[in-house]
């Protein structure tokens, strides 16, 4: 099993099975956090910032018949991410999805993604995917 950032970590090196669970949350910061775990998973306005990255370098890390599998919120775009995915060769669909509890990163921007149309007004669930990639 090997941790850190998966573009270097994996550089040259094909797998049968890549577990990726980048960070997704939105927020109105444009730049990767670096300070503490409460900002950890902060991606930007779009949540995209990682998740584009593991999209792009995904048929590298894959030997054939090798899959990938991603979560994500669903505020993320999964379409944009399976299309993304299909765009580097590899068929890609999401094949589950879960509602779970806001944590204290989304509550703490709830103004933030009120005003661009992510959460109504009462709404504390998000919906997470998973994502299924796999090399022909």
């Amino acid at each position: 099993m090997l941790y850190g950032d998966f573009a270097s970590r994996t550089r040259g090196r094909r797998f049968d099975l890549v577990l990726a669970n980048p960070p997704y949350v939105l927020s109105p910061d444009t730049l990767l956090s670096t300070g503490g775990a409460e900002r950890a998973g902060d991606t930007g306005p779009t949540g995209r910032l990682i998740t584009d990255r593991v999209c792009a370098t995904a048929d590298a890390m894959l030997r054939p018949g090798g899959v990938l599998l991603m979560v994500h919120s669903a505020m993320c775009g999964p379409r944009t991410t399976v299309r993304r995915l299909e765009r580097a060769a590899l068929s890609a669909r999401v094949v589950l999805r879960a509602s779970v509890r806001w944590g204290p990163v989304l509550r703490g921007c709830r103004a933030w993604l009120e005003s661009r149309g992510l959460a109504g007004e009462i709404s504390e669930w998000e919906e997470l995917v998973i994502i299924r990639a796999q090399r022909a």
